[in-house]
């Protein structure tokens, strides 16, 4: 039964490291999203100043946009992708823990029982 517990206990710290996992590249995800709309932003009010190259290079102006606010659209589906994820890792974890919590919880409940049953053992020869 202890064996039984302790690969519920790895188990249990192995789902945990998992959702830390997918809750770190969702956050990460949502940061390059971030940092692409920050981008795609200055580069249009760049667009539109009256001292801007724009001008002169409308193409590479419209095109780096372009890419900026692809690049938001793929880290944002990639972000939606990983909330799953970490509903899957959570749910994991939860029954993995309930599970480990059950064998636990019945294994202290066995030793203690035997310990009554040695204590009793042990007081019926003296009598």
């Amino acid at each position: 039964m202890s064996t039984r517990k302790e690969r519920l206990k790895k188990l249990v710290q192995v789902q945990e490291q998992m959702k830390a996992l997918h809750e770190t590249r969702h956050a990460g995800f949502l940061a390059a999203a971030s940092t692409a709309e920050a981008e795609a932003r200055d580069l249009v009010g760049h667009f539109d100043r009256a001292d801007s190259l724009s001008g002169l290079f409308p193409d590479l102006y419209h095109r780096r946009i372009s890419q900026a606010v692809l690049r938001q659209d793929i880290n944002l589906e990639s972000a939606r992708q990983e909330v799953g994820l970490i509903a899957a890792a959570t749910a994991r974890a939860n029954m993995v823990e309930r599970a480990y919590r059950e064998v636990r919880t019945r294994d202290e409940r066995e030793s203690a029982d035997r310990e009554r049953l040695d204590l009793i053992a042990q007081k019926r020869p003296q009598e």
